[in-house]
Order: C-alpha cells, then sequence, then structure tokens
C-alpha cells in the first residue's frame, strides 16, 4: 500500500473500464470514436474517463495509428539570416506560432536546423511539415519528397514544378511597399540588396524594384549577398556599393542582417542615416527594431501566417478535398515607418 505522501497514481483504462462495467477494449473504442459502440454507452464511458481524470497513452495511440503526431518547420535558409547569434528572428517567430497552433490540434511541432544536406529530415519522426521559403532545388522539401512525406510552404513555391500548397506571403506587394515609401522620400539612387538564391521574396522583389526603376527614371542597382554571409556580408556589399555608386541615397535591403550590415556600412563611410543614405528592410523583427536608428520594415503578419500553414498542413493530413493544391493569402502588409528612412524634410529630384 502506497504511503499517504505518496503520489496517487493516475487512472488507467482498466479503472474507467472497472467503473463503467465494460470491457477495456470498449472503452478504447469509445474513447477513440472506434468500433461499433452503442452512443449512450460511448459517452457514458467518456464522463466516467472524465470524472476518473483519465488521460490516453498518446504514445500507444501513436503507435496504433501508425501516426507520430508531429510536424517539422523546416528551411534551407541558414540562421545567420532566419535566426541570428540570438536565435530570435523571422524562424524562430514563425515556430513559436506554429507549434501554439499545433498544439491546439494535438500536434508537436519539431523545429529542424537549417537543412544543406545530409540527414536533418531523415531521421525525425513526424507526419508532415511546412518548408520556409522554399528556394529552387531546396534541399528540406527535397528530403521530404523522398521521404513521401505531406508538407506545405511558408511563401511561394518558387521551382517550376513544385506544386506544393502555400501561404502567400504577398512578396511583390512587400517590395512595391518599401520602394513607394522610399520614393516618397525623395529617393533618386535606391539601391536593391537581395538574398543570392531564387526564394520568393528575392524573385518578387527583384521584378518589383524593376518596375519601380521604369517607372521612376532609376539607375538599376542591384547585389545579390550570399545569405550565410549574414550581417558582415551586408557590410561588406554595401561598403562595395557606396564605393562604386557614391550617388546611392537610399538601400532596399530585403533580408534584415543585410540591412544592419548596411547600417553601419553607410555610417562607417562618413555619410548619415537617413539625411543621406535611407536604409529599409522587409522583416520587422528584433533586428529592424534594436538597430541604430530603428529601421524601416513590415509587418508580415507572422503569427497568422504561421497558424494558416498549420492548418493548411493539417488539412492535407486530414486528406481534406482541395487541401492538395490549395493557396491561402498572408493579410496585407503593412508598412511601419521608422527612423531610418524618415526625413524631416523628403528631398525632391
Amino acid at each position: 500500500m502506497a504511503s499517504s505522501g505518496s503520489t496517487p497514481r493516475p487512472p488507467t483504462i482498466a479503472d474507467v473500464a472497472r467503473v463503467a462495467g465494460v470491457s477495456r477494449t470498449t472503452v478504447s473504442h469509445a474513447l477513440n470514436d472506434l468500433g461499433k459502440v452503442d452512443p449512450r454507452t460511448r459517452e457514458r464511458i467518456k464522463q466516467v474517463a472524465a470524472e476518473l481524470g483519465y488521460r490516453p497513452n498518446l504514445r500507444a495511440q501513436r503507435l496504433r495509428r501508425g501516426q507520430a503526431k508531429a510536424i517539422a518547420l523546416a528551411s534551407s535558409m541558414p540562421f545567420a539570416v532566419a535566426g541570428g547569434p540570438s536565435r530570435l528572428g523571422f524562424y524562430m517567430e514563425v515556430a513559436a506560432a506554429a507549434a501554439e497552433s499545433a498544439l491546439l490540434h494535438d500536434y508537436a511541432l519539431v523545429l529542424v536546423p537549417p537543412v544543406q544536406s545530409g540527414s536533418a529530415l531523415y531521421s525525425v519522426d513526424i507526419d508532415g511539415a511546412i518548408v520556409v521559403e522554399p528556394d529552387v532545388q531546396d534541399a528540406a522539401a527535397a528530403q521530404l519528397r523522398e521521404r513521401g512525406l505531406p508538407y506545405v510552404a511558408l511563401g511561394r513555391p518558387v521551382a517550376p514544378d513544385e506544386d506544393a500548397p502555400y501561404v502567400d506571403l504577398h512578396g511583390g506587394l512587400v517590395a512595391e511597399l518599401l520602394l513607394a515609401h522610399l520614393h516618397e522620400q525623395g529617393a533618386r539612387r535606391p539601391a536593391l540588396m537581395v538574398g543570392a538564391g531564387s526564394r520568393h521574396s528575392t524573385v518578387d522583389a527583384l521584378a518589383a524594384y524593376g518596375r519601380s526603376s521604369a517607372e521612376h527614371g532609376w539607375e538599376p542597382i542591384v547585389a545579390k549577398v550570399p545569405e550565410s554571409g549574414g550581417e558582415q556580408a551586408g557590410y561588406e556589399q554595401c561598403a562595395a556599393l557606396l564605393a562604386e555608386h557614391p550617388g546611392i541615397d537610399a538601400v532596399c535591403a530585403l533580408v534584415d542582417a543585410f540591412a544592419v550590415g548596411a547600417v553601419r556600412a553607410v555610417t562607417d563611410s562618413g555619410r548619415r542615416v537617413p539625411d543621406d543614405v535611407m536604409v529599409v528592410t522587409r522583416y520587422d523583427g528584433l533586428r529592424a527594431r534594436t538597430c541604430e536608428p530603428p529601421l524601416t520594415a513590415v509587418d508580415l503578419h507572422l503569427d497568422k501566417v504561421a497558424a494558416d500553414a498549420v492548418e493548411l498542413l493539417l488539412g492535407r493530413l486530414r486528406g481534406d478535398t482541395g487541401a492538395a493544391e490549395a493557396r491561402t493569402a498572408a493579410p496585407e502588409p503593412r508598412l511601419i515607418a521608422r527612423q531610418s528612412s524618415v526625413r524631416s524634410t523628403p528631398q525632391r529630384g
């Protein structure tokens, strides 16, 4: 007999069966909505289980159903741009919101480190995954396809043969908002800095910049920066741009790590932000808010975006009609103007 100070034993399926006066198999079927159990008996068993405080053995359920009840968040985007030294970046904000949404559906979220090659996604027990902004020939997407696991994309897939469902992050509209703001603030020679890959945000920004340059008569000045270089790569590339094109008066650095590096490069060149060179970026995260001066950025509504991606993936896992080729649009992005680009008196050409 347990001592008076010991922790009470949690109720088991046998306890529920004894109190309800049925077999353990009947209890299992009733609680898992399986088999042919009389509706009144099923309801009585569920009531007894609730009164006893019975909690099912989730591991046993997963083994019976062949489900992991877990989904992964994966990306080929290196932490140098997705997270940074603090690990508090775009990727982690998505992860926090996705984990909360998944848990509401009794799924766990597995956070996978940046997938480049090797066995990052081969060894985790998951039912499916969300791939954050897949690149062309994306390593994470390739490993999921090889395993035969369903996935959805956060951001439009760019591979020609890619047909995964996705949540649209409005890449073109985001770039247009930033470029229109720079024009309103008097930019005459803005440069564009993007990642060296072909993620949707890069592809859409290049197209938007081309349209804006034609409309406003800007000389196209574009730099593609290796994502793995992070802030230092942004610094070096911006310094090179300023040396080659001394008339640059604005930098639209799509990746926030590049933007922080660009601010340092502008300052080190003897110029002032924003009076001489304005700097804007895409993601309104910790980097943008804590940079000095704070960076103009865009609210991408990542909490809603992450929840939508989870719902889209779980729809695929349930086999919902239409989920296999679905597209969900995120809320429209919102520009957040800060000191890095707001001039007291916009310069006009």
